[in-house]
């Protein structure tokens, strides 16, 4: 586990990680799709999140769901993400 580290201009690999009180100033965080970070009370000043590997496939898999109409999956899928659907 990270605990109150600042990360400042690095690229983070977040799969299995776990984040508490740290600041990430301008860092690219990169998750490939193994298992899911935790964060807590953690900052993002200007980071850029990115796909990759299996969660880039994924990300991949849901444009041609969307393109083969699968249009109303990927939406509730949105805003399951989003808390819209509650």
């Amino acid at each position: 586990m990270q605990t109150a580290t600042l990360f400042n201009h690095e690229t983070v690999a977040l799969d299995g990680e776990h984040f508490a009180d740290c600041e990430f100033q301008d860092c690219r965080l990169v998750y490939t799709g193994g298992p899911v970070p935790s964060f807590s009370n953690c900052r993002f000043v200007n980071c850029e999140w990115r796909l990759d590997d299996a969660a880039s496939r994924t990300l991949e898999q849901l444009k041609l769901i969307w393109a083969k109409g699968g249009k109303a999956t990927v939406q509730a899928l949105i805003k399951d993400i989003t808390g819209a659907a509650r």
